[in-house]
């Protein structure tokens, strides 16, 4: 079963998905409450808005579905904890989308940064530089025809149609996406946590702005996060994130491309590494010798599927509390954004010290009847 709340793209995609390939054709819904009561149906793909992916992740396990939840697996921190308990409870296979971590070569990149290639990892940094163009400024309108506009706002507040909050351009917008550090960051973000050997951290710190652009978009365009780890390591460890959206050289560097526009950093005693979605390099001592480096990419929802037919999330390369301690690290780093200060935080309880601002954004007022259970 297809489902989408913009039916207008049904028939697009039935053509070059499923007729223009030889396959069947699948049945259409626009309301993925109807899919979940489907008791033909044993998992589901949710790539919604990001203010949809936890309820939707939790009422899919609510039904009995294994889920496939894209990046990040939450809207804000309080959710995606929930989402993990729906998990559990209901003795679901939950799969994060960030896929990195199904590449042999990011695998095999991780084991030598656990073996002690480089030293003692005292740092890593994720970069997003993809060119972001302004969205301009466009008025409300009248909901298209086609468009179930009220299941699409889903958990949001109630405002009027536009369509520079709608396909894509929600990204920008604070009340259904998380800027590009939920959107592309998320993945970076998710490998720095997984080379540091880290979950979520103590201290956050971030400072940015929407520059050039005078447009509809609220999320910054430029950010620097710095998040601390005091108890990991000798003397702590330091994971920083960063977006640039126009023109900047690529620090990376993994191949000569300019398409190469996100990556990794892993600082070390003894060299350092660079990892994109598919490979690493790494060079070694004072005169950064080239050293072991890697470049196979893998199929993430072949990795799913598989553990779906061996009936373990162990078998999964990015179970869905992998998912939402890196989506969590991305909402602590909107929120310092947000409030314009430094935060103090407790990853054991995963509420701020004594910050009853800061802790308010770590969940949201849902709308009703689109609300995150406190009992999943």
């Amino acid at each position: 079963t297809m489902c989408d709340v913009d039916t207008r793209l049904f028939a697009g995609l039935a053509k070059s998905i499923f007729s223009d390939k030889g396959r069947k054709v699948p049945k259409t819904e626009h309301d993925m409450r109807r899919v979940f009561e489907d008791k033909d149906i044993d998992a589901v793909s949710v790539a919604t808005p990001n203010h949809w992916h936890s309820l939707a992740g939790i009422w899919a396990c609510q039904a009995g579905k294994h889920v496939y939840v894209e990046k990040p697996c939450s809207h804000n921190v309080w959710e995606g904890r929930q989402l993990v308990e729906a998990a559990r409870k209901h003795n679901r296979i939950v799969q994060h989308g960030t896929q990195s971590r199904t590449a042999p070569a990011i695998r095999e990149g991780m084991q030598k940064i656990r073996e002690g290639l480089i030293g003692e990892v005292y740092m890593a940094k994720g970069m997003c530089y993809k060119w972001r163009d302004t969205i301009g400024k466009k008025p409300d309108a009248p909901v298209p025809e086609g468009v179930h506009y009220d299941i699409w706002l889903g958990p949001a507040p109630e405002r009027p149609f536009s369509e520079n909050r709608f396909h894509y351009n929600w990204h920008w917008h604070w009340d259904y996406g998380n800027g590009d550090m939920g959107n592309q960051g998320v993945h970076q973000m998710d490998l720095a946590r997984w080379g540091l050997g880290v979950g979520l951290p103590a201290k956050v710190s971030s400072m940015g702005a929407h520059f050039m652009f005078d447009d509809d978009q609220e999320t910054p365009n430029t950010l620097i996060s710095t998040f601390f780890y005091p108890e990991d390591g000798p003397k702590g460890k330091m994971l920083v994130f960063e977006t640039r959206h126009w023109m900047t050289n690529h620090e990376t560097r993994l191949n000569e491309s300019e398409l190469n526009d996100c990556g990794n950093l892993f600082l070390g005693s003894e060299g350092y590494m660079v990892m994109d979605g598919g490979g690493y390099k790494t060079f070694l001592g004072k005169n950064r010798e080239p050293g072991p480096s890697g470049d196979e990419p893998g199929d993430h929802f072949a990795n799913f599927i598989a553990a779906l037919r061996s009936g373990k999330r162990e078998d999964l390369n990015a179970e869905v509390e992998e998912g939402h301690l890196s989506s969590a690290l991305c909402h602590l780093g909107n929120i310092s954004y947000r409030l314009g200060r430094s935060l103090e935080f407790d990853p054991k309880t995963e509420r701020f010290i004594g910050d009853a601002e800061a802790d308010a954004m770590l969940s949201r007022n849902y709308r009703a009847p689109f609300v995150v259970p406190s009992v999943v």
